[in-house]
């Protein structure tokens, strides 16, 4: 229904065509779904992918054709090979203006080297990340990634739309929800090197510097999170800094005023949500919508301290609200973003309901989903038969059997 209307009404050619192309993807995938053999059923989240993802994806890019992201990408990742900064020292068009925090060109360095070619569009580098980053969130907290909840989540129409015709939010996206599997798993570095990527990608990622450490001290220890907390600070300023002492006033301009809807030209990001309408409708509205946003924040983390999240879930959907908030609120916003506090919010409970036993046992303690007792080898007892002389000495021979395997 998304795809369809998608394609009855926008006037973005990149657009309509994901939709006419997803529309169908979407009907063949329903039909196998609901009266297909099981085989047959289980295939119809990858043809909902093809239809929806691969096919669209690739018409575009080999037609160069998709969201005006993909192209700001680019020309930043030639200014950051060239100048050692993403930004153009004097925008003036919207075109000009990269709105994103300066590790986001790094995704325009392929088409840097390699020219105007297919395989250097950037949004080969999205998807590669969004899949990998997503895949070994889950694999952290579960032992395995199932590729059924990965096809489920690429096919879901916001991401499909974003790998095909841009994606800027993608891998930002898929590093929080890696951030949050790291710290539901105490792994204070790990947790940290993806926090510190994905904020210094957008701003939108700064909540996970926040909800992450949180999760990790409730899991381990607050020593842990203040490690994580470390680590990110140090990748933030190894990714930022740099481009911010080459083009300081750049910087202002279009990280912090234009995403404001306060630069000297006007963000497109439009959606009719609240923080926009009160920007645009009320006498003073722009500081209104920053001051519920600023409130907004303020809440999220007096709820995080009130009530640290405990379980990757708790977490997941906490990180999710505040994103939500901050979509809602932000007084140059689209419904498009979205897209994190969905996936956000979705990931986990795909994996936590497809997943099969981790083939070896998780680590002791409750289980980062839910914080219940594990169900791994390490939570239940396993019989030892009794091999040739043990007999009598069946406790001595369980026990050396125990030491030898721990």
């Amino acid at each position: 229904m998304a795809a369809a209307l998608m394609a009855a009404v926008t006037d973005l050619g990149p657009h309509r065509l994901w939709g006419l192309c997803a529309t169908g993807g979407y009907a063949v995938a329903a039909a196998l779904a609901a009266g297909a053999p099981p085989p047959r059923r289980r295939a119809a989240p990858f043809v909902a992918v093809a239809g929806a993802v691969v096919v669209p994806m690739v018409w575009l890019i080999a037609h160069r054709q998709g969201q005006l992201e993909v192209d700001v990408v680019h020309r930043s990742g030639a200014l950051l090979l060239s100048t050692g900064g993403p930004y153009l020292p004097e925008p003036e068009r919207i075109e000009d203006y990269h709105p994103y925090l300066p590790a986001m060109a790094l995704f325009g360095l392929p088409h840097a080297l390699l020219g105007d070619s297919p395989l250097a569009d950037a949004r080969w580098w999205f998807a590669l990340v969004f899949c990998l980053a997503l895949g070994v969130a889950a694999r952290t907290v579960a032992g395995r990634c199932a590729p059924g909840g990965l096809a489920v989540m690429a096919a879901f129409p916001l991401p499909a739309l974003a790998l095909a015709t841009g994606g800027v939010d993608l891998p930002v996206t898929a590093l929080m929800c890696l951030a949050l599997a790291t710290a539901a798993t105490g792994r204070p570095v790990a947790t940290g090197l993806a926090a510190g990527a994905a904020a210094a990608m957008k701003w939108t990622a700064w909540p996970v510097l926040v909800v992450a450490p949180v999760l990790l001290a409730a899991r381990r220890s607050g020593r842990a999170a203040a490690g994580a907390c470390a680590v990110a600070a140090t990748v933030l300023a190894g990714l930022i800094v740099p481009s911010v002492l080459v083009s300081p006033g750049a910087f202002v301009e279009q990280v912090l005023l234009y995403p404001l809807g306060a630069g000297r030209v006007a963000s497109p990001a439009a959606s009719p949500l609240p923080g926009h309408l009160i920007a645009a409708l009320l006498p003073g509205g722009r500081p209104i919508a920053l001051a519920l946003l600023a409130l907004a924040a303020v809440a999220v983390a007096l709820s995080l301290a009130a009530r640290p999240p405990r379980t990757l879930l708790v977490a997941a959907d906490r990180l999710a609200l505040a994103l939500v908030l901050a979509v809602c609120l932000a007084p140059a916003t689209r419904f498009g973003y979205l897209l994190m506090p969905v996936t956000i919010a979705a990931w986990f409970r795909l994996q936590s309901r497809s997943r099969e036993p981790a083939p070896r046992a998780r680590s002791r303690g409750a289980e980062p989903w839910t914080g219940r007792a594990g169900s791994g080898a390490a939570g239940r007892s396993v019989p030892v038969p009794a091999g040739p002389g043990c007999g009598a000495r069946r406790s001595r021979c369980d026990g050396s059997r125990g030491a030898k395997g721990a």
